[in-house]
C-alpha cells in the first residue's frame, strides 16, 4: 500500500485549460507518454482518467492504472482482472431507490447504537432519485365519459355510465375507497335519445342517437346536462369478429368529435362563459398567463356530412382539459393514495441526506430525465474538469451512454457502496466494436434499429462485455436514436453500449436547454483530453477486442417477442411467426396450444355490442417506456400516423386498453405544439401518466369481460408496447404474448386489433365509404417527421419543463415529514420497516460458515431472471406476502405491488421466488412452489423455507446459466440470503431475522433443467441416484 501522505502519484499530468478567460484544470492522459493509450477504446479512456485522477494508494493504486493501460493484453489472455471505479454520481428510481434509502436510514440507527453520530452517515457521491415506478394505468381513454369518437351504449335500467376500463373482479373489486370516491365524482348517467330510451336487446349494439345538425355548435356540457353519446366513426367491424346490428337498425352516421370533457366542478363556469379558477390554478404559466392552448386541427375527411374542426384544450397540467387528462389526474391521485407512505419517506430522505436530490412523482421516467436534464457530460468541481459517469439502481441506466456518459446498472448494495464513497469493482472486459454503416431504410425507425442490434449482439455473445459504437453510420443517428440503442443494453447482454461524445452530442445539450457557455467549456475540455469523437475519421477508430458490423439499409420494421426482447421478428413475418408459436412446445417461442384449440374464440359483451376475441387479439397497446418516449422522431411519427388514420375514419377496437405514458413533460409539449396530440387521443392514446407504467408491469386492470374471455377460453392474447421488456407475466398476468414495437407500430396493431395480420396484403381497416386502408397508406415519411420535429422540438420547451422539475404537485407539497437525522419507524407500516440484517450490528463482522447436509430449495434451469427471483409486479391474493398483509389489516385492494414494498423486508422475503412462471425442476408445473423433503409436501417457496428453517436444515438453490440476468435488483440478492434463519421466530417478526444463508449454485451443463447432473438432481430430491 502506498503512503497516504505522499503527493498525488499523477500530479504531473494535471494541465491548465483557458476558455473565454476562465482557467480550468484537468488530467491529461497523453502525458503518460504510453503508446498503449493511443488506440484505447473511448470507454476505457474514461475508466483510465478516473483511475488516474482518483489514485490515492488505498482505494485505487498504480496497479489499477497499469491494468487499464494493459487492458487489451489482459482481456485477450482471458485473465479475470478487476479494477475499482469511482463514478461521478449515482442515480436511483423509487422501486430500487427506496431499499437503498431504507438501508442508509438503518445505518444511521446502527451507528447511533454503536455510539456514533448518525448524521455522519449519508451519500458522499451525489445522488438523484426520480420517483417514476409507482404510477399505474388504472384509468385510460375517457373516465366516466364517452371516449372521443366512440359510441357509448345506453345503460340498462338502474345503471349509470362507467369508466371504459372496469376494474378486474367486477364493480368495486380491486379498488380502494379512494378510487371509488374519485370515480363517483365523475359518474353521470348517459342521456338516452328517443332512439335509445329503452334498453337495447342483449348482444345488440346500442342504436345511435339522431344526427345533429352539422352547422350547430355544440352547447357546453354542464353538470346537469352531460354531453350526449355519439357513435364511433369508422368502427372496427371485421365480419367474423362482430355481430351485425339489430334487424332494421340504421347504419350509424359519421359523427363529430364530442365536446371536450370538463370535470364536474368546472362545468358550471364553462357553461356561463366564466373562466372559473383556471388562471389561478394553472401551474403551467408563462408571462403571468395560463399556457393552455386550444388547438384547431384539420377537418375530418369528407364523408357526406360536413365535419367540425377538432377542438381540444390540452394543457397537461390544467383541470379544464380533454377526458384523457381526467385519466391522468385520477391515475396520479391513486398513485398518491397507494404510495403516500413511501413518498413521505423519500421526502424525508431528500431533507435528511444533504447530497441527495429527489425528483417528485409525475415528472417523468428516470432515464429520460437523466438524458434531458440531469446529465452533466463534463463535471466541473472547483475548476477541475472530468468526464461525467454514473452507476444506477436500474439496469437501463445504460441509456445515458447514448450521450457519451459512461454508466451502467448495479445492484442496490453496490449503489449504496458508491453513495458512501466506495469504488465499484469492475471486471475488465473485452470491448466489442460495433461498426455502423449505410443509410437508414426510409420505413425503419430507431426502435427497429435497436431491436435488430439486440438480436445481433445476442447472437454474437456480449454478456459482461463493453460495446462501443463507431463508423460513419453513427453520424446519421440522433442522440435520441443512440440513447434508444444504449437503453436496451441489458437486453443484448452487455455492460454498456457506449457512444463517445461528438459534436452532435454537444448540439443536443444546447437543444435541451443547457447553458451554451458551459457547452463551450465541455467542447474545449473533451478536445484537449482526447475524448471528443469524430465518427467520420477512421484514424480515430480504436483497437477493439472484436468488430461486428451493421448496414443500416438492412434494417426493416420489426417487433420482438412474444416472450423475450431479443427475439426479433420482421413485422412482415409476424403473422406466420405467431401462428407457429401457438402450436410450438411451451418455451420462449411456444405456447403449446393443442391443434383443436388453435381456432378458439370467445364472444364478449362490451359497451352494448358483441365482439369476438381469439388467439392473437390485442388487449393492451401502450406507448410507454423511456426507450422510445425519449425519441421525438418515433413519437411524432406515431402522431402523424394517428392523424392520417383519423382522417381515413379509422378507430381502435374498444376492448383494447390503450395508453400513452411519456418519459417527461417535454413530450407533451411537442406533441401539442405539433398538433398531433388530439389525433392520438382520438385513437385512445391519451396521456395517462408520467412514469414507467406498462413497461414495468404497471399496466393496471383489463376490462372484466376481456379477462373472463381469456380465462374461459385459455386464449393467448397479446400486448404491444414500445418498451424494453416483455418477459411472460411481466406486462400483465393475463397477457401471455407481448411484443416490443415502435410507437407507430403500436398504433398500427391497435388499429388492426390483432397481431396475426400481414400488413402488406391485409387492410388495417376500412374507411367510412367502404374503401380498404392499408398501413402503407398512413405510414409517416421521414421527411414529414423531420419537418415536424424541427419546428416543435426546441430548447424553450426543455427549459420550461425542467425549470419546475423538483417543485412537485400539490399532493407532494402537502406531505409533512419530520426534520430529524433519524427516521421514525413504525411497527404498523407495511411499506417501510427497519431491516433486521442491520439490527444488532457489531464493529467486527461475524465469521463465515460452510455448507453441510443442505437441501435444494429449488432446482432451476437457465436464464432465471431477477424478475423470477424477486418479482416487481402484483401480489397474488393467495401468496405468503398476501397472507402477511392481511394479517397486518390490509385488504387485497391495498396490496399494491412487490416493487412498491421493497422497503419492507417481511414482504420481500415472502415474495422471493414468487414469480407465477417460475420453472422448478422439483415440480411438473410452473409456479412459486416447491417440494419439501423428506415429507414430499408441495408448499409455497417461503413456507417450505420456513419449515426447513425450523428443522435447522441449510438450503441451496441449484440454477443453470445466466442465473440473475435481467434488471439489477438488490432484493434478488437479499431475498435468497434472508429466506431462512436459525431463530425459531417467523421471518420478519420480532425479534428479527437470523443469519443463515440460502446459497445459489450456478451449474454449467447443456440445455436447461437437463444441465443439472443426475446425482445433484437426485440429491435434491433426497435420494442417491440409482
Amino acid at each position: 500500500m502506498e503512503n497516504l501522505s505522499a503527493p498525488h502519484p499523477y500530479q504531473h499530468l494535471e494541465r491548465e485549460l483557458v476558455v473565454d478567460g476562465a482557467t480550468f484544470r484537468y488530467f491529461d492522459l497523453a502525458g503518460l507518454n504510453d503508446p498503449r493509450c493511443e488506440r484505447l477504446p473511448f470507454s476505457v479512456r474514461v475508466l483510465l482518467e478516473a483511475a488516474v485522477r482518483c489514485c490515492d494508494g488505498v482505494q485505487l493504486q498504480r496497479a489499477d492504472v497499469e491494468a487499464l493501460l494493459d487492458w487489451r493484453r489482459l482481456t485477450d489472455a482471458g485473465q479475470p482482472v478487476h479494477v475499482p471505479f469511482k463514478p461521478g454520481r449515482v442515480i436511483l428510481q423509487d422501486f430500487t431507490g427506496v431499499p437503498a434509502v431504507v438501508d442508509l436510514a438503518a445505518m444511521r440507527e446502527a451507528v447511533r447504537d454503536l455510539g456514533g453520530d448518525p448524521a455522519r452517515v449519508g451519500p458522499i457521491c451525489p445522488a438523484d432519485l426520480v420517483i417514476d415506478h409507482s404510477v399505474q394505468v388504472d384509468f385510460s381513454r375517457a373516465v366516466g365519459q364517452p371516449t372521443p369518437g366512440r359510441a357509448t351504449p345506453a345503460p340498462s335500467s338502474g345503471t349509470s355510465g362507467r369508466p371504459v376500463h372496469d376494474i378486474e373482479g367486477g364493480a368495486g373489486s380491486g379498488r380502494s375507497a379512494f378510487a371509488r370516491r374519485a370515480q363517483a365524482r365523475v359518474r353521470k348517467p348517459v342521456r338516452a335519445s328517443s332512439a335509445t330510451a329503452s334498453s337495447p336487446s342483449a348482444g345488440a349494439p346500442a342504436a345511435p342517437p339522431p344526427e345533429a345538425a352539422p352547422a350547430a355548435a355544440p352547447e357546453p356540457a354542464t353538470a346537469a346536462d352531460p354531453a350526449p353519446a355519439e357513435p364511433r366513426p369508422g368502427a372496427y367491424r371485421p365480419p367474423h369478429r362482430r355481430q351485425p346490428p339489430a334487424a332494421g337498425a340504421e347504419p350509424p352516421p359519421p359523427s363529430l368529435r364530442p365536446p371536450p370533457y370538463r370535470p364536474p366542478q368546472r362545468r358550471a363556469a364553462a357553461a356561463t362563459g366564466g373562466a372559473g379558477d383556471k388562471e389561478k390554478e394553472c401551474s403551467s404559466r408563462r408571462d403571468g398567463r395560463c399556457a393552455c392552448k386550444k388547438v384547431d386541427q384539420l377537418q375530418l375527411p369528407a364523408c357526406g356530412v360536413p365535419a367540425a374542426p377538432i377542438k381540444d384544450e390540452i394543457c397537461p397540467f390544467h383541470e379544464e382539459e380533454s377526458a384523457f387528462s381526467e385519466a391522468l389526474r385520477k391515475n396520479q391521485e391513486l398513485e398518491f393514495d397507494r404510495n403516500s407512505e413511501r413518498f413521505q419517506f423519500l421526502k424525508w430522505g431528500s431533507r435528511a441526506f444533504a447530497n441527495m436530490r429527489v425528483v417528485p412523482p409525475g415528472s417523468g421516467i428516470v432515464h429520460q430525465v437523466n438524458l434531458e436534464y440531469l446529465a452533466r457530460v463534463v463535471f466541473d468541481t472547483d475548476g477541475l474538469l472530468r468526464p461525467d459517469s454514473l452507476v444506477g439502481t436500474d439496469s437501463h441506466t445504460t441509456m445515458i451512454n447514448g450521450l457519451g456518459v459512461l454508466g451502467w446498472g448495479v445492484g442496490g448494495l453496490e449503489a449504496e457502496a458508491a453513495l458512501l464513497g466506495q469504488p465499484v469493482t469492475l471486471r475488465l472486459a473485452e470491448v466489442v466494436g460495433y461498426r455502423i454503416t449505410g443509410q437508414v431504410n426510409p420505413l425503419a425507425t430507431a426502435t427497429d434499429i435497436v431491436l435488430t442490434i439486440t438480436k445481433h449482439l445476442r447472437q454474437v455473445g456480449v454478456a459482461g462485455k463493453f460495446v462501443e459504437f463507431f463508423g460513419p453510420g453513427v453520424s446519421q443517428l440522433s442522440i435520441a436514436d443512440r440513447a434508444t440503442i444504449s437503453n436496451m443494453c441489458p437486453e443484448y447482454g452487455a455492460t454498456v453500449g457506449f457512444f463517445p461524445v461528438d459534436e452532435r452530442s454537444l448540439d443536443y445539450l444546447v437543444q435541451t436547454g443547457r447553458d451554451a457557455g458551459r457547452v463551450a467549456v465541455m467542447r474545449a475540455y473533451l478536445s484537449a483530453a482526447g475524448l471528443l469523437r469524430d465518427y467520420s475519421a477512421a484514424d480515430q477508430d480504436p483497437a477493439f477486442s472484436q468488430v461486428v458490423e451493421l448496414d443500416l439499409a438492412t434494417v426493416v420494421p420489426s417487433v420482438s417477442g412474444p416472450k423475450r426482447p431479443h427475439d426479433r421478428v420482421a413485422a412482415s413475418q409476424l403473422r406466420n411467426d405467431f401462428i407457429r408459436c401457438l402450436s410450438a412446445e411451451v418455451g420462449y417461442k411456444g405456447f403449446g396450444v393443442p391443434a383443436e384449440r388453435l381456432e378458439a374464440r370467445c364472444d364478449i359483451q362490451f359497451e352494448g355490442a358483441t365482439y369476438s376475441l381469439g388467439h392473437g387479439s390485442v388487449v393492451i397497446a401502450a406507448i410507454t417506456s423511456c426507450t422510445n418516449t425519449s425519441n421525438p422522431s418515433v413519437m411524432l411519427g406515431a402522431g402523424i400516423l394517428a392523424k392520417k388514420a383519423v382522417e381515413r375514419g379509422l378507430s381502435v377496437p374498444p376492448w383494447i386498453k390503450t395508453s400513452l405514458s411519456p418519459g417527461s413533460g417535454v413530450v407533451t409539449h411537442y406533441l401539442q405544439d405539433s398538433g398531433v396530440l388530439p389525433f392520438l387521443q382520438r385513437l385512445g392514446f391519451g396521456i395517462v401518466g408520467y412514469g414507467c407504467m406498462t413497461c414495468i408491469g404497471n399496466s393496471g386492470p383489463l376490462p372484466r369481460p376481456v379477462v373472463d374471455a381469456i380465462e374461459q377460453c385459455n386464449l393467448v392474447c397479446c400486448g404491444v408496447l414500445s418498451g424494453n421488456r416483455n418477459f411472460e407475466g411481466r406486462v400483465h398476468p393475463h397477457v401471455r404474448a407481448n411484443y416490443l414495437a415502435s410507437p407507430p407500430l403500436v398504433i398500427a396493431y391497435a388499429l388492426a386489433g390483432r397481431v396475426d395480420i400481414d400488413f402488406e396484403t391485409t387492410p388495417i381497416g376500412t374507411s367510412p365509404d367502404g374503401e380498404p386502408v392499408y398501413l402503407r397508406d398512413i405510414w409517416p415519411t421521414r421527411e414529414e417527421i423531420h419537418q415536424l420535429e424541427s419546428k416543435s422540438v426546441i430548447p424553450a420547451i426543455f427549459a420550461d419543463v425542467y425549470s419546475k422539475i423538483t417543485k412537485g404537485n400539490a399532493s407532494w407539497n402537502a406531505l409533512e415529514v419530520p426534520d430529524s437525522a433519524t427516521f421514525q419507524w413504525s411497527d404498523r407500516s407495511t411499506y417501510i420497516q427497519m431491516p433486521t440484517f442491520l439490527q444488532g450490528m457489531t464493529r467486527d463482522p461475524p465469521a463465515g460458515r460452510g455448507i453441510e447436509a443442505a437441501r435444494a430449495l429449488l432446482v432451476l434451469g437457465d436464464a432465471v431472471t431477477t424478475d423470477h427471483i424477486s418479482p416487481a409486479g402484483s401480489i397474488a391474493r393467495t401468496s405468503p406476502a398476501a397472507r402477511y398483509l392481511i394479517e397486518m389489516g390490509l385488504t387485497p385492494r391495498q396490496f399494491n405491488s412487490y416493487g412498491s414494498r421493497r422497503g419492507n423486508e417481511a414482504v420481500m422475503v415472502r415474495g422471493t421466488f414468487a414469480h407465477i412462471r417460475l420453472a422448478n425442476g422439483l415440480l411438473a408445473a410452473p409456479g412459486p412452489r416447491t417440494v419439501h423433503l423428506p415429507s414430499g409436501a408441495v408448499l409455497d417457496v417461503f413456507d417450505a423455507a420456513q419449515r426447513y428453517r425450523r428443522d435447522g436444515t441449510p438450503l441451496i438453490v441449484l440454477a443453470g446459466a445466466e442465473y440473475g440476468c435481467g434488471s439489477s435488483r438488490d432484493w434478488a440478492a437479499k431475498g435468497p440470503a434472508l429466506l431462512v434463519s436459525r431463530e425459531g421466530t417467523a421471518v420478519g417478526d420480532p425479534p428479527g431475522l437470523g443469519r443463515q444463508e440460502t446459497h445459489c449454485c450456478s451449474v454449467w451443463m447443456e440445455g436447461g433443467k437437463e444441465r443439472v447432473p443426475q446425482r445433484l438432481f437426485s440429491l435434491a430430491r433426497g435420494r442417491e441416484p440409482s
